[in-house]
């Protein structure tokens, strides 16, 4: 592809077809970014927030958005604030997107796996044709974190990096489902796996204080949970089972009643009617929400009012482990940011550039991966391209 200085730019691919994790991603619904206001927005990367505000600054929400309305793909706001392309997939937008870059004089080329460098440092391909040697000005990793590794994204570079002397965090999962400490009975799994556990409040235990309340859904699995609210607190729950070997999450299954009234509901007579029955007719409890309660509770518990309004405010759901890394939706760690400069440039190898999930940071879903990395590859390309124009 030419660009300014006369550029020519070669895209390799592992698989038959670029951008494969990108269309997943859109399968559903293709979030691309999120519409709420800039400070809420960058607190999304936590720990990394420092890090990825700069990129940010220079393409964010509204400078993506802007860039998809010139490749013709119009975007709306949805009611909690995401944002999607009309049409909502993600296929549209990649065959713009792809078309302009042929236009430009992109070569692409596909089923070419890279294998990190040879001795006299050219990056080495595996092709169906045999192995093949590249020697470019300049080179832009955007290989991904860990997961799904199917589509391309295996983190088979980390040890090649680390060879180099660059500085590598271990990949872990994030926005991942969980196994939940024990095991479900067999009944509970039978009976309830697969269903969504709607409209709760997830409070994380951390320290024995609860902290990071959340309200949304989740989805009980047949080995645990996994679910949007189960993303959105999944670093905090990965990082406090690293730290304590498990994570307990304190379940508020009727967000919308105060203690004291759901006790006094509790309480009325219930007649001959089952205690399940009970609480469906009183307080609207029933379902996987009173398979969560028979699960997770003693049986002494259903005979006491008081005790019995407590634990569905504060249902406690201990975790044990992330599900594989392979399984997530992105992964945490990966390149440093002290081991990159300002132009996402590894200092340890000069003309080497990294974007995307290759870098040490992670968020939430919501759009807030896609944007980081839409605005981590600028920086590094433009990072590239000040590299080759720089003054000999």
């Amino acid at each position: 592809m030419l660009l300014q200085g006369g550029v020519r730019v070669d895209l390799y691919d592992a698989m038959p077809s670029v951008a494969r994790k990108f269309l997943l991603a859109g399968k559903g619904g293709m979030n691309i970014t999120h519409a709420e206001p800039r400070a809420a927005f960058v607190a999304r990367y936590g720990e990394r927030t420092a890090e990825i505000a700069p990129l940010l600054d220079a393409f964010g929400p509204e400078q993506l958005r802007a860039w998809l309305d010139e490749l013709g793909i119009e975007t709306f706001v949805g009611s909690s604030g995401r944002v999607f392309p009309v049409g909502m997939k993600a296929a549209p937008l990649l065959r713009g997107w792809l078309h302009r870059l042929r236009e430009a004089g992109l070569r692409i080329h596909v089923r070419h796996r890279w294998q990190g460098w040879n001795d006299d440092c050219s990056l080495s391909f595996t092709t169906p044709n045999g192995e093949r040697q590249v020697r470019p000005a300049a080179v832009v990793l955007a290989l991904g974190g860990g997961s799904w590794a199917k589509l391309g994204s295996d983190g088979a570079w980390v040890p090649w990096l680390a060879q180099r002397g660059v500085t590598v965090t271990p990949l872990r999962p994030a926005n991942c489902g969980f196994y939940i400490a024990n095991g479900w009975s067999d009944h509970f799994r039978q009976r309830f796996a697969g269903q969504p556990v709607k409209s709760v409040v997830a409070s994380l235990v951390d320290g024995g204080s609860a902290v990071r309340q959340l309200p949304g859904e989740f989805m009980v699995t047949v080995t645990g949970v996994e679910g949007s609210l189960i993303y959105a607190l999944s670093a905090a729950l990965r990082n406090e089972i690293s730290a304590s070997g498990s994570a307990t999450l304190l379940l508020d299954l009727a967000p919308g009643w105060t203690l004291p009234r759901l006790a006094a509901e509790i309480s009325r007579p219930r007649g001959s009617r089952s205690i399940s029955s009970h609480l469906q007719s009183r307080v609207g409890i029933k379902g996987v929400k009173t398979g969560l309660l028979r699960e997770l509770l003693p049986a002494t518990t259903f005979a006491d009012a008081a005790a019995l309004a407590a634990a569905i405010k504060a249902l406690p759901l201990r975790l044990a482990a992330t599900r594989p890394l392979d399984e997530a939706i992105s992964s945490a760690g990966g390149v440093t940011f002290c081991a990159v400069d300002a132009n996402l440039m590894l200092r340890r190898l000069p003309g080497v550039f990294c974007a995307g999930e290759m870098l040490d940071w992670e968020a939430p879903t919501g759009g807030y991966l896609l944007t980081a990395c839409f605005a981590s590859g600028r920086a590094a390309g433009l990072g590239a391209l000040a590299w080759l124009n720089r003054p000999l």
